[in-house]
């Protein structure tokens, strides 16, 4: 029986400038939970040092409240306190589900035994393990930390795909759970958090469905209930690769210093989605109205054609800034 309210969170990397397709994932994102009675939160996934761009995440919270978006509790950062992390991987290295690993992605590549797996990442295959002793340490610059894998399919039902089936074993292999730098990898890094917070739903792009089995995995080694999964469609560049934070041009930042309006994303959202008849101003406030459950299961069922996701083009460029 569920005490406490359900609970999404908002979570950027603060690696570069929000773009478009972050607009609508987030937009869409916050308008559900408001529909639904969600509380929302803002995690600002900054583990990653040397990605992290100065200034970053200064910026995704001012263009997240320039949207219209709004949440219910300070923003958190997940460097600040590395503590439960450090929990998690002291219950699982109690339980035999993690060795150390000193080999380098070169060195995993190369192996005549791992071939790549999801998206060409190099699968870490079980003959690679150290012998059995070697338990959890903090990383000192020579190794990582790996869950141990074991062959099989994690099935899970997404509230908007259906039913959806991965093999982490076959995809990737052992993966890393804690990295040379001595933080932890996004893959647990998600899960201690996602549980920590209450995070009940858990709504994002389609490019992490390969991820949500994994984190299953460690929810599972963890004692962890999972959330609900939500995943949405991404949005595309004009010869329809997906948006990357190097298309300065699509950024928020861009698109406001040279005319654009909340409005105008807000309304550019609802026509891609195909719920207002042409594109036109929208009142952030006015799209939650639009967002349901129903409503987002028929865009995605609509877009599960590759040709049929929104493309950001020159001429979208042209109307959004023609404020």
């Amino acid at each position: 029986m569920q005490t406490s309210p359900a609970t999404t969170r908002l979570a950027p990397s603060p690696t570069g400038d929000l773009h478009l397709g972050h607009a609508r994932t987030f937009l869409l994102t916050a308008a559900l939970a408001r529909s639904q009675g969600w509380r929302i939160l803002l995690r600002l996934e900054d583990l990653d040092r040397h990605r992290v761009v100065a200034g970053a995440s200064e910026r995704t919270v001012e263009m997240l409240a320039w949207l219209g978006i709004d949440w219910d509790a300070p923003p958190t950062r997940q460097r600040d306190d590395l503590r439960p992390f450090e929990d998690a991987m002291r219950r699982l290295a109690d339980a035999g589900w993690i060795f150390a690993c000193t080999l380098s992605r070169r060195e995993i590549r190369e192996a005549a035994s791992a071939p790549h797996g999801h998206e060409g990442e190099p699968r870490f295959d079980p003959r690679l393990r150290p012998p059995p002793g070697d338990s959890w340490r903090f990383a000192r610059g020579d190794q990582s930390h790996r869950l141990r894998v074991e062959p099989g399919e994690v099935a899970f039902v997404d509230q908007l795909l259906g039913a959806r089936r991965f093999d982490p074993s076959a995809e990737c292999g052992d993966f890393a759970v804690w990295t040379r730098e001595g933080v932890p990898s996004y893959q647990l890094a998600v899960v201690v958090d996602d549980a920590r917070q209450g995070v009940t739903d858990v709504v994002r792009g389609d490019d992490l469905l390969a991820s949500t089995a994994r984190q299953i995995l460690l929810q599972r080694a963890l004692g962890l209930s999972p959330p609900r999964w939500w995943h949405l469609p991404l949005v595309a560049d004009a010869a329809g690769a997906r948006l990357a934070k190097r298309h300065g041009s699509t950024s928020l930042e861009s698109l406001r210093a040279t005319g654009a309006t909340a409005e105008r994303i807000s309304g550019l959202v609802a026509w891609w989605c195909r719920w207002i008849p042409e594109r036109a101003p929208l009142d952030p406030r006015t799209l939650r109205e639009l967002v349901t459950p129903e409503s987002l299961r028929a865009l995605v069922a609509r877009e599960q054609d590759p040709a049929a996701r929104p493309r950001v083009d020159e001429e979208t460029l042209r109307w959004l800034r023609d404020a």
